[in-house]
């Protein structure tokens, strides 16, 4: 598998796409906390976002949708200086999942959340910002558009397996935006996600996740990006945050630890199958790495 779908995998992705929302005239309503990453797809007309902490209102318009990803509480609006009033007020009211708030009629809003069964999920949400956002006008947007037509449609209908339906719409709609993001201006900063972006950090963050057991080395790293040393060193530094090592390192314990919730294997064959030649060596980095042992993670 590439690097993406190692993550996704691991943290095994359950969605929940259930909400829809039908407003009319001026509005603005306000959202709590939630877990797990929110996606949002505007069907029809237009309307800003904010999330709590951050900066400045987003606009979306029809076809655009987006992703919340730090679980803050967060608003939508007509216009942002609107007093906005509590989620809870409307969709405590829902229809076979759609609250309307106003009358509807202008306004219409398909929603769902992205919870994940693994820990660790700061893997994924730590690595984007607060929304991350894909405009309609995208070259990559006729896709997410007829997946999102097709998720409108089974919200509307609620047909026979429809849940089954828009669970596996839902994957897809996700792998889509964060591949969209990935070759987008807004993908900055630093981090294992940006360096899926970069040719050659990318080979590197492939190599590591397709064989986390190899004997890697800072020069054999080097030499699947094809440089120095030292110019690859400071390179992966800068775009992912971390050292290769540490990188490296980092995501052997991420195997580790979805080895001991989801397998029968023993504590030295999990050591032996991520690149560790003794447990103890691998149970020191573990516990470094994750704060508990990995006797202890396993109980736990």
């Amino acid at each position: 598998m590439d690097p993406l779908s190692d993550v996704l995998s691991l943290l095994k992705p359950q969605s929940s796409i259930s909400v829809g929302l039908d407003a009319g005239g001026d509005w603005a309503i306000r959202f709590p906390a939630h877990e797990g990453i929110k996606f949002n797809a505007v069907m029809r007309g237009s309307c800003w976002v904010w999330v709590e902490g951050e900066g400045e209102p987003l606009r979306m318009e029809e076809g655009d949708c987006f992703l919340l990803t730090k679980g803050r509480p967060f608003g939508l609006a007509t216009d942002p200086a609107l007093p906005p009033i509590e989620a809870n007020a409307i969709y405590d009211h829902a229809r076979d999942g759609i609250a309307t708030c106003n009358g509807g009629g202008d306004f219409f809003l398909i929603g769902g959340r992205f919870t994940f069964a693994a820990p660790h999920v700061e893997v994924l949400s730590g690595a984007l910002p607060a929304i991350v956002r894909v405009r309609e006008a995208s070259s990559q947007a006729s896709v997410l558009r007829w997946g999102l037509d097709q998720l409108a449609a089974e919200l509307r209908e609620r047909r026979p397996g429809g849940f089954l339906v828009s669970e596996h719409l839902a994957h897809i709609m996700l792998v889509h935006v964060l591949r969209i993001y990935l070759g987008g201006p807004q993908c900055a900063g630093a981090g294992w996600l940006q360096a899926l972006a970069d040719r050659q950090m990318s080979k590197v963050v492939g190599a590591i996740h397709a064989d986390p057991a190899q004997r890697w080395t800072l020069e054999g790293l080097a030499g699947v990006a094809g440089m120095s040393r030292s110019s690859f060193a400071q390179r992966f530094k800068q775009v992912v945050g971390t050292s290769p090592i540490e990188y490296l390192t980092r995501w052997r314990m991420l195997v580790a630890s979805d080895r001991l919730r989801n397998s029968r294997q023993s504590v030295a064959a999990i050591a032996l199958s991520i690149g560790y030649e003794s447990e103890s060596a691998f149970s020191t980095a573990f516990k470094r790495t994750m704060a508990y042992s990995p006797r202890q993670y396993q109980r736990q």
